[in-house]
């Protein structure tokens, strides 16, 4: 269990760092007539919410598609994006 754990959270953690997500929490964060435990409310909330509907939707597309499968579409959907951000102007 913890090992799972911990691979989620470093994964993710790593994938948030630096992320439009994260930029758009600090561009709040700078107004200095917001509250910053209300951005931070906000921005976990949203983050909980996103992971939640992730967990349900993979757990209903296991029932279909293979683990295997769903790896390599992942991975070959990764490589695609850098590609295109690498040749993107």
């Amino acid at each position: 269990m913890w090992k799972t754990f911990a691979a989620v959270f470093v994964t993710v953690f790593i994938a948030e760092i630096g992320d439009k997500t994260q930029l758009a929490t600090l561009l709040f964060s700078a107004d200095r007539e917001t509250n910053k435990w209300i951005v931070f409310a906000g921005s976990s909330c949203a983050l909980v919410l996103a992971a939640g509907i992730g967990v349900l939707v993979g757990a209903q597309i296991e029932r279909f598609v293979r683990p295997q499968t769903l790896k390599l579409v992942a991975g070959i959907g990764f490589i695609a994006i850098g590609v295109w951000t690498m040749l993107s102007r």
